[in-house]
């Protein structure tokens, strides 16, 4: 049976097997699928259950911004005469220089996702309207198998993106008044309430307040808790974005599993921090609503916090806080929660048929190879790479824009057999392993 797709009418024969066959289409696989259009020896087929692509439009609050160098886009990193560069994106549509004299201190988020969304209307190499629902493994390939046929591939790889962590706390209660900040935007607007608790102190909580400072009129009350020591700034200093280089990542393969989860500790703040522009936006709107427009806002900023408990209470909730700078306990009230509480990587459900035959680590995350492969006990030529799933084994920028491009590269490599794209570590600034370590991305034996 012939599987076809909507949009592009994909079609591929039955006795065809494709060298990689892509499940999701975000931003990763996406920079996989803009590199891949320049190999010319390898097939490979991107499929995304959406009907077209769209990056976090939940997230797409006024004024949001990119926390990484639009240079760091799709391929420029490591292709940078690509058809598919951020660059390339501004002249076809005529508009480099006036971006060029907007002088942007950082990239409207709108901007880089009307970019990635130009880029994955012209590959051929996507089919949205394609849900993959499951996936088996035959012989010396794979089976990805669609509502309406299926596709033989030697290797797939995961591009599914992370999901919303929700707390145990929250899971009884998500509705129109309790829900995740991927669907702020949706939300929010018919958030009629009075009293408002926002959980979590990073980039994502810290645009949730600003948008609610910024608009919501009848808002008389605000709590926005953190477990961080204050609300923090982006480390974004020259030496401390060294973590998101290749060079990093090569230093970091070589720690133990203990070494690796402390340096991800150390490297927080260089990833997860409040943009300068966040900071002073939230600061000087309450500056203005408190002294200048004298609005009645009883706006708490409680950092050190861990909600440990809620209660549902009349027509709104009730939050146990403990405060871990003082060890007090507090309680707060709240019409509507809002939860900017990250995410984390899962396995899609399509492969919950391969599940037992996939290693997992000690905290049940699934285990990566330094070449971004899944470890499991299926041939070794037939791979399953996993992308955007990284974080604890290749370094705090895996789940960043920052090394997308690099990553993807390095997947090309590891499919092709040869160095395709020059991977070579450049000079680092900061030497980080003990003097005469070899650090050039050697396969390191991982104690899970």
């Amino acid at each position: 049976m012939t599987a076809m797709f909507a949009n592009n009418d994909h079609m591929r024969q039955p006795n065809e097997t494709l060298d990689l066959a892509g499940i999701g289409v975000g931003p990763s696989n996406l920079s996989l699928a803009a590199l891949l259009d320049s190999v010319g020896d390898l097939k490979a087929h991107f499929y995304e259950r959406r009907a077209g692509f769209d990056w976090h439009p939940g997230m797409m609050l006024p004024d949001v911004e990119l926390q990484s160098s639009y240079l760091k886009d799709l391929v420029t990193p490591v292709m940078p005469t690509s058809p598919w560069s951020f660059v390339s994106y501004l002249v076809a549509h005529k508009r480099l220089y006036a971006f060029l004299n907007a002088q942007y201190d950082a990239v409207p988020r709108r901007e880089f996702a009307q970019y990635l969304a130009w880029v994955a209307g012209q590959l051929d190499n996507l089919s949205f309207d394609a849900t993959v629902r499951e996936v088996k493994h035959d012989k010396d390939r794979f089976m990805v198998q669609f509502d309406n046929g299926s596709v033989a591939a030697k290797n797939i790889v995961l591009g599914t993106g992370t999901s919303p962590f929700v707390p145990s706390w929250a899971t009884p209660f998500l509705g129109d008044r309790c829900f995740h900040n991927s669907e702020a935007k949706f939300r929010l607007p018919d958030l009629n309430v009075s009293r408002v608790a926002i959980i979590g102190g990073g980039q994502s909580g810290g645009e949730v307040v600003e948008a609610l400072l910024n608009a919501k009129a009848g808002l008389k009350e605000l709590n926005w808790f953190s477990r961080r020591h204050n609300f923090e700034p982006i480390n974004d200093t020259a030496f401390s974005n060294q973590v998101f280089s290749p060079e990093y990542v090569y230093a970091y393969l070589n720690l133990n599993n203990d070494q690796k989860l402390e340096a991800l500790k150390a490297s927080i703040l260089t990833s997860d921090g409040l943009s300068l522009s966040t900071i002073n936006s939230i600061y000087r709107r309450l500056y203005s609503l408190r002294y200048l427009e004298g609005r009645d806002i009883e706006a708490k900023l409680s950092p050190n916090r861990d909600v440990i408990q809620v209660e549902a209470d009349k027509d709104g909730y009730r939050l146990i806080v403990r405060n871990r700078f003082d060890g007090g306990v507090e309680v707060a009230h709240a019409d509507a929660i809002i939860l900017a509480t990250g995410y984390q990587f899962k396995l899609p459900d399509a492969l919950s048929g391969l599940q037992d035959r996939i290693q997992f680590d000690r905290n049940s995350r699934p285990a990566l190879n330094d070449e971004y492969c899944l470890n499991w006990n299926g041939p070794k030529q037939n791979r399953i790479f996993a992308q955007n799933a990284g974080r604890y084994s290749h370094g705090i920028a895996d789940s960043q824009l920052s090394l997308m491009a690099w990553r993807s590269a390095h997947i090309i490599n590891t499919l092709t057999g040869h160095e395709h794209f020059d991977l070579e570590p450049h000079d680092s600034q900061v030497n980080w392993l003990s003097s005469g370590h070899e650090t050039l991305g050697q396969s390191i034996a991982v104690d899970y």
